[in-house]
């Protein structure tokens, strides 16, 4: 610890929390929580979806009016009246879904509702693109800030948002799974620039289901489970293991399925496969792939952004084109099927982005559920609207979705439980292949234990997953086969237990040179595998 954070440690507080509860009707969402961030000091946030994590910090932010206890900045008592009033205090958010303007340019997103004004009460233009352009180079973003935001990337689009609460000059940053669709060089821009804030005396808040990357920047750690404040302790005392039970009351192992796998026949087959990258058809995101799920496996793709990792999977869902290569799905080639007829032929994306691309944010939880099989519900030209309720229900139950009813507002879910809907929604489709981007993203460690156990039971069904992933753990631990990809190809092969994090890295750089023997052959043999 450095002379300035032990200086930090026993500093007042910035910002402080006394007795802080909130009831929403019935439920009890905080339950007496005490909490405090400290100038140049980091704490990190911990809880499963539901902890009350996010209501808390949204009441530091001045969104939401806590039932009863008291907020004080500098030690002085505090009611916000709004997040306006919040920030203007310097408490600023960013939050964990994107709250920007699709159809509007970064800087205009920028400085939203804060524009830059001339003497003569116009907006300065020209200084707020230098600005912006400015910001974005601090990010290692070389981008035109008169860019639409609708035409960037998720990671890129996160990235705005950050900026945007940069610009703002905050005492205390509070930052709500600020790295969920980050690449891990976009990472390490962003923790860089939270040590030059910290250096400054800002007091950074941070909410991250990364748990070892919280874990790595923290200074300080706070641990929520069911509304209440169960653990704090200095970052360096403790270690995941710590955390993982005190958020869930059990091991970081048990969160990884153990399973038996029996292979079926092949149901996808995937040969010399080439997709243009959709934002630069000048280059391939996926160059000559060749690969094999069977039934009841489960392979999962790693790689570094810009792999083609996604753009792989949407190739195969019929969301981008694939200039060359072929698909069999079952024995049958797959020529120019769109969409629809890929997921009645039993083929479904689960999209990495679920609120742009997985729910109906106007629609229940039972309309965002039944919306991609709705005609097997069809009866003539009406739906069987007892069939689909029995079946909206069965799902619920089936993927653990907790919500109070299915007519509930698909908002009203936590992430992972929104996760869990988007799952649930490709099930009802009846696939033979279950195709998931990124799908424990931005969900707490409890509910990526439920994601893990659904794709564990949908293999043993007979099922074949094929899914991406950036988290290194789950790598190891959830295929039974991961295949790791750099710049379009696949660059190794290996059976769960081959590989060490060490390794998978040097892999993910493609420094591995061909796939291991070992794995190539249990992709061909059918019988049982630990």
């Amino acid at each position: 610890m450095s002379a300035a954070q032990q200086a930090n440690q026993g500093a007042q507080a910035v910002l402080s929390a006394a007795q802080i509860t909130k009831v929403f009707g019935g439920t009890h969402a905080l339950k007496g929580v005490d909490f405090e961030a400290k100038p140049g000091r980091i704490t990190a946030l911990f809880g499963e979806n539901g902890a009350g994590k996010s209501t808390l910090m949204k009441i530091l932010a001045g969104i939401e009016t806590p039932t009863t206890g008291q907020i004080a900045v500098d030690g002085e008592p505090v009611v916000f009246t709004s997040a306006r009033h919040a920030a203007d205090t310097g408490i600023v958010i960013i939050h964990q879904e994107l709250s920007l303007c699709a159809n509007l340019s970064i800087e205009d997103n920028l400085f939203l509702g804060r524009e830059r004004i001339t003497p003569g009460f116009a907006v300065d233009r020209k200084e707020e693109r230098t600005t912006a352009a400015a910001i974005l180079r601090r990010l290692e973003e070389e981008i035109d800030p008169r860019t639409l935001v609708g035409d960037l990337r998720l990671g890129q689009q996160q990235l705005v948002e950050i900026a945007r609460a940069l610009l703002q000059e905050a005492r205390v940053l509070i930052m709500d799974e600020p790295t969920s669709a980050l690449s891990e060089p976009e990472v390490e821009v962003l923790f860089r620039m939270i040590r030059e804030l910290t250096a400054d005396g800002v007091a950074v808040v941070y909410i991250s289901h990364h748990l070892d990357e919280a874990l790595d920047i923290a200074d300080d750690v706070v641990v929520l489970r069911d509304g209440s404040l169960v653990a704090t302790a200095e970052a360096d005392d403790v270690d995941l293991g710590w955390i993982v039970r005190q958020m869930v009351g059990r091991d970081q192992d048990s969160l990884f399925p153990e399973r038996n796998t029996v292979l079926g026949d092949e149901l996808l087959a995937i040969t010399d496969l080439v997709v243009p990258d959709p934002s630069n058809n000048d280059r391939l995101a996926v160059d000559g792939l060749t690969l094999r799920v069977r039934a009841g496996e489960i392979v999962g793709l790693y790689g570094l952004m810009g792999a083609g990792r996604t753009e792989l999977l949407e190739a195969l869902a019929g969301r981008i084109p694939i200039q060359s290569g072929e698909v069999t799905l079952a024995g049958e080639v797959l020529r120019q099927e769109g969409i629809r007829e890929r997921i009645a032929r039993g083929l479904m994306l689960v999209p990495e982005d679920r609120q742009r691309d997985g729910l109906v944010q106007t629609m229940s939880v039972g309309e965002n559920l039944s919306l991609a099989g709705l005609l097997s519900f069809a009866k003539r030209i009406f739906l069987n609207r007892s069939s689909e309720d029995t079946a909206v229900a069965r799902t619920i139950t089936d993927v653990t979705v907790k919500t109070s009813s299915p007519k509930s507002p698909i908002g009203s879910l936590s992430g992972g439980n929104q996760q869990k809907v988007v799952i649930g929604k490709a099930l009802l489709t009846d696939p033979r292949v279950l195709l998931l981007d990124e799908p424990s993203r931005g969900v707490d460690v409890g509910a990526k234990a439920d994601v893990f156990a659904l794709m564990a039971e949908q293999a043993q069904r007979g099922l074949a997953v094929l899914f991406t992933t950036s988290e290194a753990e789950e790598a190891l631990h959830i295929p039974d086969r991961l295949l790791v990809l750099a710049r379009g190809r696949i660059v190794g092969e290996f059976r769960r237990g081959e590989l060490t994090r060490e390794a998978l890295m040097a892999a993910s750089g493609g420094s591995v040179p061909a796939p291991s023997s070992s794995a190539t052959t249990s992709s061909e043999n059918t019988g049982e595998a630990s």
